[in-house]
């Protein structure tokens, strides 16, 4: 059986054409023609069953034959806050796979310790719209452009904050005993910090803005990992189980 092919299209549903780099990819790539099946994902929480109208050099035009309204997987809304590595791979690797796991928001922190002040934020949205492609998530997350860390925190939503830090002398429970002793519904933001970890200034400052000191548990480990972890444990403790929709 052919493998159905995805492209992301923001509000696919009152769009005809495929945008530039989607095109490209559909005409060069995969040699799509008139004809052609495929979806399309919004990222906003639905599919479109659609045709290739219409090929140029350039150019895919398609019809939508259906709208497939998906139910997110997970309850609640994940929100990683996190201080970029200095060798943007790794958090290019974070944004992938935290993509793939599920997540709703990613936000990047400007710390004390930060050895990285500055990201191009338009590759980790490239990034995340190829692995909401290639997992088949419905929703893509939000990516917001660096903010100082005090500001952010200042700035703080509704839901819950989390910090995790490594100073033994600030007591901390673990995150997803946490997360698993409520409802499972809740906005959650964890901010994780720099190879440096935050300062304990900058720790003493979101407690007293209403964060939760948290722990990922013994290890130490790399800022990436830290952040894939966290959001594998929100994942987990919110996960839905349900039954894979059909496509066909």
């Amino acid at each position: 059986m052919k493998e159905m092919r995805y492209f992301y299209v923001p509000d696919a549903g009152r769009q005809t054409e495929l945008p530039p780099d989607e095109a490209a990819h559909a005409l060069r790539v995969l040699r799509l023609k008139a004809g052609d099946e495929f979806f399309l994902m919004d990222g906003a929480g639905s599919f479109f069953r659609a045709e290739l109208t219409v090929t140029s050099a350039k150019r895919c035009m398609y019809a939508v034959k259906a709208v497939l309204p998906q139910t997110k997987t997970w309850n609640g809304h994940i929100h990683l806050a996190i201080a970029p590595t200095k060798m943007m791979e790794r958090m290019e690797w974070l944004v992938e796979k935290a993509t793939e796991i599920g997540f709703d928001e990613l936000s990047l922190l400007d710390c004390r310790f930060s050895e990285r002040r500055q990201v191009k934020t338009a590759r980790l949205e490239k990034i995340v719209v190829s692995a909401v492609k290639q997992s088949r998530k419905p929703w893509k997350p939000l990516v917001h452009e660096m903010t100082d860390f005090k500001t952010f925190v200042e700035s703080r939503q509704k839901g819950r904050y989390f910090i995790a830090h490594c100073y033994d002398d600030v007591p901390k429970e673990d995150l997803y005993d946490k997360l698993t002793k409520h409802s499972g519904n809740e906005d959650v933001t964890v901010l994780i910090g720099p190879e440096g970890d935050f300062s304990i200034e900058e720790v003493n400052f979101a407690l007293e803005h209403g964060c939760e000191p948290v722990s990922l548990g013994a290890s130490r480990l790399r800022t990436e990992t830290a952040g894939l972890l966290a959001v594998s444990m929100a994942q987990l403790a919110f996960r839905i189980r349900t039954n894979e929709t059909d496509l066909k």
